[in-house]
């Protein structure tokens, strides 16, 4: 016969390399740009993420922009300044003179604005000034002659044809314009607080007795305005003379300080009865009390003293549960500390601005407890300093100048501790981990720990890990290695197929259902942890034990099969069961017996509904990857070891786990990278609480749940807004290094098992 000759060099052989070629070109490249394209998407999340972030690191700055003479003040000692403020856009001044005349200005080149006389008819000069509650623009004048005057600055904004804005400053006297009468001598000092329906004033003279008077606030028949019901409770004595008056927010406590440091507390919420509750040494011995100011709320007052030095106060319960005035953190410079001159609060946020007697202006923030500047601005002594409402302006009046900066101080409030370490807020008896980042008012001190939120991230993937792990792996190991492949076929896809049901339905049905059912339940279900696992124990042992002419009956691989009734009637009786094992060992209601017996506080939807909840869902993926690396074990593998010997038993643990390990451990991997990024479960099945305890019976507020509730509802580009963003880069960190180290041990576990 003849040989056959092939022409490997055919024009369609030729056309067929070059398809080929072409096809194994474009899949390399798509191949290779689909997975730049991946890690370029991630890389841009991340950049993304950190751009939000960024500006919270950004450093306080401050920029002077005007400088002017004082308006209004000449050589008479009567148009000296006693109060000094700005509106809300820093663009009007207001200053109060020691006779009584309220001149707005321009703070921009210093022209008079307006001027309003106020005492011309009363005939008396301005002792003293204090302000309202922070913020309201409310003002009360002590006077000369022992009496009071309350009156409020407002800016009324008006727009011509074609928009243009003109702010119009006055003055109103939200109680009318009579004075009140409080002494019979000059007002020393003078505090006052109101809420919607009380106001209450205190004065005290040159000597120690003091004066405080109640009023209830009664709306006129008009509607425009209030009429006072004026109640006088008796003088009392004051233990040392007060150079500062504060009354708190609830108008409970009165502080009266001196400059000697000591300061007396005073009950004042019996309108009858004022008690003191003794005197409280606020500075170091050897120091003078400079300032003595509240801060933004009422709650806690400034105590600034000549070492430098300014401490935070407020009331808080000793282990006892007695209330006591408590120091509770302290502020000063970097530099060299001097005697701190003034102090002035912002009005929306709790910090605050000093200089000192070197003229160095400092800006603090009370709840981050950090120093965000520290800036020498001016060299002459100081006269008076006020910050913009905004916080976005600083006033300082000095040797009969103004002078004016712009101030950039966007997010104080953020620092390493007030984020990661406990933190001792108002209203507080202790430093604790607390995220509650909004409320109803501007006085509220914003409470944004990352660190509960993150450890309830970490218990609900825990709790969801420790259900599903057991259940998806042995449930891989047997439906690869044991299942019959007809069946197998089946189980399979219908588990995978359990992926696609959406974790909103999931924790709509957990909320809705399975909640409610494990606390009515409550002994059931602990009553099945232990019946279940022996049961089936029991059942598998026994059928182990039974004569090989009945276990043969039954196909290989099929023997699973007959767990199922088994597990209906396990469940059957222990739910049966758990009746009378509640009322002989639990007075017939575990979920009471939880919380009165043992201590252990239960909420509804917790940490064991979203544990059943999310493992549910994390089940399918660890158990499809678990099954596909199991079953991917070279067959060769488990049965050379068979062959040698080794039950299937051995073959499992010695030879194909160790060899699917890899595989296994990126499944529990991806299982717990999927717990920790859930959302609607946690959020649903849940009370989304952001506490830290590991009780299983409370909930909890993960990172990615609370991003989800808070990111609609935060002000755009607001601390708020920029910490929930921070809390999603923790969490692309938080999974980018599980991941990480996940892939180290992979391959660790690659390399070991690789060449059996």
């Amino acid at each position: 016969m003849s040989s056959v000759k092939l022409d490997l060099n055919s024009p369609a052989l030729a056309r067929k390399r070059k398809i080929r070629n072409f096809k194994d070109t474009v899949a390399t490249h798509g191949i290779g740009v689909g997975g730049i394209s991946v890690i370029m998407t991630i890389m841009l999340i991340f950049l993304y993420l950190l751009y939000e972030v960024a500006p919270m690191l950004q450093s306080a700055s401050i920029d002077k922009t005007a400088e002017f003479d004082v308006p209004g003040l000449t050589t008479d000692e009567s148009t000296r300044t006693m109060f000094l403020t700005s509106e809300e856009q820093a663009e009007i001044g207001m200053r109060l003179t020691e006779s009584g005349d309220v001149i707005f200005f321009d703070l921009k080149e210093g022209g008079i604005i307006s001027q309003v006389p106020l005492l011309d008819e009363i005939g008396s000069k301005v002792s003293v000034v204090a302000e309202g509650r922070i913020g309201s623009r409310t003002l009360i004048l002590g006077l000369e002659n022992g009496q009071a005057l309350i009156v409020k600055h407002k800016y009324v904004a008006k727009y011509d044809q074609d928009a243009n804005r003109t702010l119009l400053p006055e003055i109103v006297f939200p109680y009318g314009e009579e004075p009140i009468a409080l002494l019979n001598e000059p007002v020393a000092s003078i505090a006052m607080n109101e809420n919607d329906e009380n106001m209450v004033l205190v004065a005290s003279g040159n000597d120690s007795l003091a004066q405080i008077v109640h009023f209830t606030k009664e709306e006129d028949l008009f509607g425009d305005g209030f009429e006072l019901e004026r109640y006088d409770a008796p003088a009392f004595e004051l233990s040392l003379k007060a150079d500062y008056l504060i009354i708190d927010a609830e108008m409970d406590w009165l502080f009266a300080a001196n400059e000697s440091g000591s300061m007396e507390r005073f009950s004042i919420e019996d309108v009858d009865v004022v008690e003191s509750f003794g005197i409280t040494r606020i500075i170091e011995k050897g120091e003078r009390l400079t300032q003595f100011e509240p801060l933004l709320g009422g709650i806690s007052v400034l105590a600034a003293d000549s070492s430098g030095t300014t401490s935070q106060w407020f009331m808080a319960r000793d282990k006892e549960g007695t209330p006591q005035f408590m120091k509770v953190r302290s502020f000063i410079g970097d530099d060299e500390p001097t005697e701190i001159k003034l102090i002035a609060t912002e009005e929306r946020r709790k910090g605050f601005f000093t200089v000192d007697s070197s003229g160095v202006v400092s800006i603090y923030n009370t709840t981050a407890h950090r120093s965000v500047l520290e800036e020498q601005l001016i060299s002459n002594p100081v006269d008076f300093m006020v910050v913009a409402p905004r916080a976005d302006a600083l006033i300082i009046e000095s040797s009969g100048k103004l002078k004016v900066w712009d101030v950039y101080n966007k997010h104080p409030e953020v620092s390493w501790s007030s984020l990661w370490h406990e933190v001792w807020y108002e209203n507080y008896d202790e430093p604790e981990y607390i995220w509650q980042s909004s409320a109803a008012t501007n006085d509220f001190e914003p409470k944004m720990s990352l660190a509960p939120l993150a450890f309830g991230t970490i218990k609900a993937a825990l709790y969801a890990m420790l259900f599903a792990i057991p259940l998806a792996i042995c449930g891989a190991i047997y439906t690869a290695y044991f299942m019959a492949p007809e069946w197998r076929r089946k189980v399979k896809p219908m588990i995978e197929l359990m992926e696609a049901l959406p974790t909103v339905i999931i924790g709509f049905l957990a909320g809705l259902f399975l909640a409610p059912f494990i606390e009515t339940n409550l002994s059931g279900v602990f009553t099945l942890l232990l019946v279940l696992p022996f049961g089936i124990l029991l059942f598998g042992f026994t059928w182990a034990n039974l004569p090989q002419s009945i276990r043969h009956k039954v196909p290989d691989g099929w023997d699973a099969v007959l767990l199922l009734p088994v597990l209906l009637l396990l469940v059957w009786f222990g739910l049966t069961i758990a009746t009378p094992i509640e009322q002989m060992f639990f007075d017939g209601d575990m979920r009471t017996w939880v919380s009165r017996d043992l201590g252990i506080s239960f909420d509804q939807r917790n940490a064991l509904v979203v544990g059943i909840a999310m493992g549910f869902a994390v089940i399918p993926s660890i158990f499809s990857i678990a099954e596909d690396a199991i079953f991917s074990v070279p067959k060769h593998l488990s049965n050379g070891s068979l062959a040698l010997g080794a039950t299937p038993w051995q073959t499992l643990v010695r030879v194909v786990i160790p060899t699917a390990s890899p595989g296994i451990f990126s499944a529990v991997m991806i299982g717990m990278g999927r717990a920790v990024g859930e959302t609607m479960i946690v959020l649903m099945a849940t009370g989304n609480t952001p506490v830290m305890d590991w009780n299983i019976f409370e909930g909890m507020r993960t990172l990615a749940a609370n991003i989800a509730v808070e990111v609609p509802e935060s002000e755009v580009h607001s601390t708020h807004y920029r910490v929930l963003f921070l809390a999603a880069f923790v969490l692309f960190l938080f999974t980018f290094v599980v991941n990480t180290v996940a892939e180290l041990i992979r391959q660790r576990l690659r390399n070991k098992y690789g060449s059996l």
